[in-house]
């Protein structure tokens, strides 16, 4: 499993089942219901009534009104997937897919096994010859279903046992000790009422 922390760093982790976006038959069913719309207000239903009927929202409804009665039904059909086209043809998609799979060691980043955002436009640098931006690697990597995760930051000289001693042993005693102050005030020049 593939992830991408808050720093940019894909640690493995998590894929979206359909590469993210809508699927072109969420899209399609999407597109029916907004002709269902067109075809209500040729009938001159209400906005409202468009939005119960369908079940969606009228926020919606009313800027698909405001779309139908500029363009007729044609402004209704689905424009495809959104976003611009890749630069990577699928060839050159197929072969970065494998090399992110063989994961950072594989390419020379042997001291630890994330990716990051700039490790990954390096090897598009080399695969392909294009250069992408960070933010342009990040929609990339989207695209093809990596998401970004935050990993775990725990000091590696980290002593579990004795963690767990603290939380078991200590802690109790803090929190009695909190519970018997006395209320006061936050005012050193002005004490509470006693």
């Amino acid at each position: 499993m593939r992830d991408l922390d808050q720093a940019g760093e894909y640690a493995g982790g998590m894929r979206y089942p359909d590469g993210g976006g809508l699927t072109p038959e969420a899209r399609a069913k999407r597109e029916r219901i907004r002709l269902q719309a067109a075809g209500l207000f040729a009938a001159g239903v209400t906005p409202a009534q468009v939005a119960r009927r369908l079940r969606v929202s009228s926020k919606s409804v009313y800027a698909w009104r405001r779309a139908w009665e500029a363009g007729g039904q044609a402004a209704l059909l689905s424009k495809g997937p959104s976003g611009s086209d890749c630069r990577l043809d699928e060839r050159q998609l197929d072969r970065l897919q494998q090399e992110l799979d063989a994961g950072p060691a594989a390419h020379g980043w042997s001291e630890d096994q994330r990716w990051t955002l700039a490790r990954v436009a390096v090897l598009i640098k080399e695969l392909s010859g294009q250069s992408y931006t960070l933010r342009g690697v990040s929609y990339l990597l989207h695209r093809l279903g990596w998401s970004p995760q935050v990993p775990q930051r725990r000091a590696a000289e980290r002593d579990e046992e004795a963690v767990a001693t603290w939380i078991k042993e200590v802690w109790p005693l803090v929190e009695q000790r909190r519970g018997t102050r006395m209320r006061g005030s936050a005012s050193k020049t002005r004490q509470a009422n006693r």
